[in-house]
């Protein structure tokens, strides 16, 4: 049953109300109507809802309210609320979706102004410090590493007074912030914190480590599960309002597939082609396929984003947020809590690395009660995936038909781009390269085992030139892979710094045989191995060490006290008798002896 804004168990203020009218909720969701009063009436809360339920309006109204509802005007530098969310895309969208709010309650309380601060790593710390000291603020939206060098290292603008008076801290994307590895951040902050606060945690996921974070930041948190129901009347993982499908896709046919896909899908309604975004598998993936489709889609501008990207990943989060049209190629930096208008479709080319970023994956569309659909492309050997994603994470996946581009033309065209530019030919083997390692550390490496693909068909889908050399090839099946006949050496770099620097060595090549950032590379160099062979190695120490560990204990127990060996010292005479034996061994090498003298000088004439 829906419930109106109006209708909600505790009073809103006129602020919010008109706010939340001007984006055209007319009712609340799920989450909404559960936390809103619980946050408050004094409780802390540990919200546990699908991606896209509307849980960032359920804490910044009871943060609205709360500063709203203290006769004393708030002094500039008193922080009332902290919000804390993982990346800086996340922090900056909860920023402006509080902006409103604000601008609504200054305009009609000028003399009870309130500021708000979103502080975020990656910019300029002195300007933080600066615009603290000199503006202040009230509501601080941050990202952990952020406010934890603030509170911890920067004594010119002291924290401790202005947050004596916080009303409510947030942890939004809490499951997140745990997997990025922010749980020693999170106690930093905590224990500057006054404990007489509300605590409001959000997550799509509930773990172990979030249990154990409630134990240390809250006090009897009233846990809120909201789930989407599905037609059956089931919990489901995903919103109602998406439409999820899954094709499958032969691997020499990932990229044709995949432009198909998009040109059928855009072209439907072409002056509203759609805006969708691809999630690939590893950083060189992403940086390489953005590549061929910007080459090859002519009527959608192609933006690609991933972790390395730092501060031009902000940018172009906002170019493809603003546009109207376009296809954002990302890794699962962008799976979580990331809210883009209007995303028409969501396309897995790559099975993700775990069912939950699956369900991440598919939330970036459907937002807030809007339909989108998603699609995961799966070779024929992962078909098993569709079943253990419903039972996994109740997720039921219809099978769609893709349609598929011109293969032949669209290899051409993924090896034209190559041959245009070496740049793209090493972003092309990279991409294959770690496409393979990802694949053999999969997370469900029970359902998805290399040794079933065919390695050949797969990098005639990469659309590559030439089979790049990596212990996983030496023992796969390679056929069906055509290489380019071609000088690969005649293929130059656009870039003329990198082209003269690759021009010098090939020059050092052909006089010496050996290329200059190889040499010595067998001396210094331990021989690659697949990870898997690896692993098992690694396992096999470890197992040994475990043995060793037990029989130690067991003499312990028997009342034998463990003795390492003590290592012998090498006298001098050892050492004389060693260089007299490499002597001899020189003289046999140069014929200066003959073998009969040498075995008999040596000792090694039976008696």
């Amino acid at each position: 049953m829906k419930v109106k804004w109006e209708e909600c168990k505790c009073k809103i203020s006129e602020v919010c109300l008109k706010t939340v009218a001007s984006f055209g909720f007319k009712t609340m969701t799920p989450v909404q109507a559960a936390c809103i009063p619980l946050l408050l009436s004094n409780k802390d809360v540990a919200a546990e809802a699908v991606t896209g339920s509307g849980k960032t309006l359920a804490f910044i109204i009871p943060a609205m309210e709360l500063l709203m509802r203290r006769d004393e005007r708030w002094k500039q530098l008193e922080i009332g609320v902290i919000v804390i969310s993982p990346t800086r895309e996340l922090a900056s969208q909860i920023y402006e979706v509080l902006t409103p709010f604000l601008d609504t309650f200054n305009k009609l309380n000028p003399k009870k102004n309130l500021q708000s601060l979103l502080l975020l790593g990656g910019n300029s710390v002195e300007a933080d410090i600066a615009l603290l000291r000199d503006r202040g603020a009230n509501i601080i939206i941050a990202t952990p590493g952020r406010l934890e060098d603030i509170l911890e290292h920067h004594t010119d603008v002291c924290l401790k007074p202005a947050l004596k008076s916080l009303e409510l801290l947030i942890l939004d994307e809490a499951d997140r912030l745990l997997d990025l590895g922010f749980e020693r951040t999170l106690n930093t902050i905590l224990a500057h914190l006054p404990r007489q606060r509300r605590t409001g945690l959000f997550s799509a996921t509930q773990t172990k480590e979030i249990e154990l974070l409630m134990r240390a930041g809250m006090r009897n948190p009233v846990q809120v599960t909201v789930k989407e129901k599905s037609g059956s009347n089931e919990d489901v993982s995903t919103p109602a309002s998406l439409s999820n499908h899954y094709a499958i896709v032969e691997p020499e046919n990932k990229l044709s597939a995949l432009i198909g896909f998009l040109s059928s899908e855009s072209s439907k309604n072409p002056d509203d082609p759609g805006k969708y975004m691809i999630f690939l598998a590893t950083i060189a993936c992403v940086n390489y396929f953005s590549a061929v489709l910007s080459s090859i889609l002519k009527n959608l501008p192609v933006f690609c984003i991933h972790g390395k990207m730092k501060e031009a990943r902000f940018k172009v989060f906002d170019k493809f947020r603003s546009a109207d049209k376009g296809v954002l190629v990302c890794t699962d930096v962008m799976a979580r809590g990331v809210d883009i208008p209007a995303v028409r479709w969501v396309l897995q080319c790559d099975v993700p690395k775990s069912a939950s970023a699956f369900v991440h994956r598919c939330g970036r569309t459907a937002r807030s009660g809007h339909s989108g659909s998603a699609i995961i492309f799966l070779m024929p050997n992962e078909d098993s995936y569709v079943t253990f994603i419903e039972k996994n994470q109740k997720v039921t996946l219809h099978e769609k038909e893709v349609p598929l581009a011109n293969s032949s033309e669209v290899l051409k065209a993924a090896r034209q781009l190559q041959k245009s530019d070496r740049a793209n030919l090493e972003k092309a083997q990279k991409a294959f390269v770690s496409y393979v390692q990802a694949y053999s550390k999969h997370e469900c490496n029970i359902l998805l085992r290399l040794k079933d693909v065919n390695l050949g068909l797969l990098a005639t889908g990469f659309g590559l030139l030439q089979l790049p050399k990596m212990p996983e090839l030496k023992n796969s099946d390679t056929s069906g892979f055509v290489p380019e006949e071609i000088d690969f050496n005649s293929i130059a770099f656009k870039d003329k710094q990198r082209e003269a620097a690759r021009q010098g060595k090939l020059s050092s090549y052909k006089e010496t045989g050996v290329w200059p950032s190889k040499k010595n590379s067998k001396a210094t160099h331990k021989k690659s191995e697949p990870w898997a062979l690896s692993k098992a190695r690694k396992e096999e120490r470890k197992e040994k060490k475990k043995q060793r560990k037990k029989r130690k204990e067991e003499l312990r127990a028997q009342g034998v006290t463990p003795t390492k060996k003590r290592k012998r010292g090498i006298s001098a005479e050892d050492i004389k008798d060693l260089a007299d034996d490499i002597a001899l061994m020189k003289k046999l090498k140069k014929k200066k002896i003959s073998e009969k003298e040498f075995d008999k000088q040596f000792g090694l004439e039976n008696d």
